[in-house]
Formats: C-alpha cells, structure tokens, sequence
C-alpha cells in the first residue's frame, strides 16, 4: 500500500463525497439522474505498517445531502425542486439518522495502488457489509461504492404511482487529498 503509515483525517475540506442516482420506469423521461453532494461527513484512515493493520472509518451527517446537478428530465431542476428533494432524502429516505461505516478488513493489492476495503455500513438504523476498491494516487485517495437500497431495507423513492423511480443501486463516490492530522 502506498499510503505513508500514520493518521488522516478527510472532509468536505479536503474532498468530496458524491451520491449518484439514476431514475427508471414508464415515465423516467419526466425525472432526472442526480448528482449529490454529502457537505458534512468525516472520515479517518489509519494506516499500519501493514494492510491489516490499516482501518478506515466514516461518519456522515444524512441531513447534509444537497442535490448538486439533475440531467434529464422534462426540465431544468430548480431551487424548489432541489429543497423537495432534500427534504424526501432527510424525512423519508435517510430518516434523519447518521450513516456510519467501520471497516473490518484492508487489504492491498500486489501494484500497491488500490486497496480492497471491507467493512460494515450502517443506514437507517441498519448494518450490512459491504466491498470496495479505493485507489491511492499521488496523496490522493479515491474510489466508489454501489449501495443497494433495499438491502438495507430502504425503499427507493417513486412517484407517478410507481412509473417513476430511482434505481435501486446508488453510486457512493470519494475523492480526496490525504493530510495527516
């Protein structure tokens, strides 16, 4: 692993952490895929001398889920259409409740770039494990992670009398520089 041992700290200062979702259904022309910004979250990696010894943890605020762009749709998005959202991701999606994740298992891979993490994630009161890859490049950190809603028994957002839909499957994105604390 190519990260110097020691302790970084990563935010909205330092980086990004993007939700992306995409509509389906009948009427999905009339939707749009999102890009979400996460404006409040804090994550930690400590990293040992070894991959095993390395752990990674999480902490988001669900209530700082802000739509950052809409492409589709029958129309633009907003300023109203965006709060809407905001506030079906806060009170029926996310329930106001903090997302978690703690990892249980780092592993690099033989080129030294990418690492393996495994971990648990919780959402909305409930914990599952999940798999991803981050890349270690240069002092940057990034990867993605598909989450699938109904595993955690959140149920994707419709509308239309089901003819419009988010997608099950949610891309979780980070982008960031690491700094040591």
């Amino acid at each position: 692993m190519s990260i110097e041992t020691g302790t970084y700290r990563l935010g909205p200062d330092d980086g990004t952490l993007t939700v992306r979702t995409k509509r389906t259904g009948a009427a999905a022309k009339a939707g749009h895929n999102l890009v979400i910004h996460v404006t409040e979250w804090q994550a930690t990696l400590e990293a040992g001398e070894e991959p095993a010894r390395t752990s990674i943890a999480l902490g988001v605020d669900a209530t700082s889920l802000r739509v950052h762009e809409g492409t589709g749709g029958v129309q633009a998005l907003g300023d109203d259409d965006k709060a809407s959202i905001q506030e079906t991701i806060d009170d029926e999606v996310l329930k106001r409740q903090e997302i978690v994740f703690r990892s249980t298992s780092v592993e690099a891979a033989p080129d030294g770039g990418t690492i393996r993490v495994e971990g648990d994630l919780t959402l909305v009161g409930e914990t599952r494990s999940i798999a991803f890859e981050l890349t270690v490049d240069g002092g940057r950190l990034a990867g993605s992670a598909v989450v699938k809603q109904s595993d955690w028994g959140i149920s994707p957002y419709s509308t239309l009398f089901g003819t419009l839909k988010v997608v099950d499957e949610v891309e979780v994105e980070l982008d960031a520089v690491l700094t040591t604390s």
